[in-house]
């Protein structure tokens, strides 16, 4: 690579890196095994080699990685169309004994002098433009920019910040509450994760949990989440307050770990919280992945006593097939169709078919993202059970939820 850059300083040229990545090679490994996952890579390098031109140079990286250095270019355009090309020709079925496998290539591509001019550089640009290929959906290419790398600090900052959160205690749990519409109570609450950074301030959930999910760290965080939630849950209890059912979200990576069903039975036994009490949410997607995996895995949460439900209903792909057998007790409809409810007919529709499934398979029915008196009373009209948004009440502290309870001024 350095020689190519000294070669591209001289002659006015460019270099370009292009990492590739094998979209979902672990998958083949973890399912036919290790010799036939070798076999692919041999096959994936000989594809390299046979498609790039002479001057260039092929490297294996590790794993699944691979690293193509092409030099003396001259026009960026021979940069677009050799990445068009090894994605197609990658994409071609590959024949290893009697299997016929087919993959997929995410490629980042950087270049010198405009992206950096040194060999460590460019390769980290190319690694970081490759990410961005596969968040965009895989088996495409991205070209490295400056806001690429803006991003990877930033996710870089949010990953070292929120490894001492936990421990610095700087995250926290609001509740949000669950109205029954017939008697006009608080039947539940939704445990909120929340983070407050001394630097940052308040940084939404949508920006650190895809990092906590990525770099590992989503797991001790779910299960502080769980234990706290059941903690304060107890304490309600506790305190003579009526017992309302606690709800709290499961991410798709704490569901699939063999391990889930263990960590929800020691915080029950931790904290004393009754079973029944406990509501896991889980989202519509995170079960349809694997209907039949699922039904195994939620029949295992059920035997514990604990309440399941669905969430973001109407946003998957649910077979009602599957969702007859799926051990759940409420659907939750998707804030989306709730916030439109009154003027979107096909979101009023949505909402009000959901219902009425929910019901017929004796399902109690959520309404979040309750906005509006419209909405309200649209949801009252067509039977809804139970509704949350901040038209009702805003998250809020565990404290103030016990005021709402007691019925004194402190809610």
């Amino acid at each position: 690579m350095q020689v190519a850059i000294d070669h591209a300083a001289r002659h006015r040229q460019h270099v370009a890196v292009l990492f590739l990545d094998l979209d979902r090679f672990k998958h083949i490994n973890d399912t036919l095994g290790h010799p036939i996952g070798d076999k692919l890579l041999k096959q994936v390098s000989q594809r390299l080699l046979a498609n790039v031109r002479r001057t260039d140079t092929v490297s294996r990286r590790g794993g699944d990685e691979f690293v193509v250095l092409l030099s003396e270019v001259e026009r960026l355009e021979v940069v677009t169309e050799l990445a068009e090309s090894l994605i197609t020709i990658l994409a071609a079925p590959y024949r290893i004994d009697q299997h016929e496998l087919h993959l997929t290539v995410s490629i980042g591509i950087s270049v010198y002098p405009e992206d950096a001019d040194d060999p460590e550089n460019l390769i980290k640009d190319a690694d970081i433009a490759m990410y961005h290929a596969k968040e965009s959906g895989r088996n495409n290419f991205r070209f490295f920019t400056a806001d690429m790398n803006r991003k990877a600090q930033e996710r870089l900052f949010l990953e070292d910040s929120l490894r001492r959160a936990l421990d610095a205690g700087e995250l926290s749990l609001l509740y949000q509450p669950q109205i029954n519409l017939r008697t006009r109570t608080i039947v539940g609450a939704e445990a909120l994760l929340r983070w407050y950074h001394p630097r940052q301030g308040f940084i939404p959930p949508g920006r650190f949990i895809p990092v906590a999910e990525d770099c590992g760290l989503i797991m001790a965080i779910g299960e502080w989440v769980l234990m706290e939630a059941c903690r304060q849950a107890q304490a309600w209890r506790e305190a003579g307050l009526p017992a309302i059912r606690m709800a709290v979200n499961f991410s798709p990576i704490q569901f699939r770990q063999q391990r889930v069903v263990g960590s929800i039975r020691h915080a029950l036994d931790a904290t004393g919280l009754a079973p029944e009490l406990l509501e896991l949410e889980l989202t519509e997607r995170v079960v349809m992945r694997n209907a039949e995996s699922a039904a195994g895995r939620l029949r295992k949460l059920k035997d514990l006593g604990v309440r399941l439900a669905i969430d973001d209903f109407g946003t998957g792909y649910s077979s009602l097939s599957y969702l007859k057998q799926f051990p759940v007790d409420n659907l939750k409809i998707d804030q989306h169709f709730v916030r439109d409810i009154r003027t979107d007919p096909n979101d009023a529709a949505i909402a009000s078919a959901i219902i009425s499934m929910g019901h017929s398979l004796r399902l109690g029915i959520i309404a979040e993202g309750v906005e509006d008196q419209d909405a309200l009373r649209f949801l009252a009209e067509q039977h809804c059970d139970d509704v949350q948004g901040n038209f009702l009440s805003k998250p809020v502290t565990g404290e103030q939820l016990a005021g709402m309870l007691r019925g004194d001024g402190a809610g």
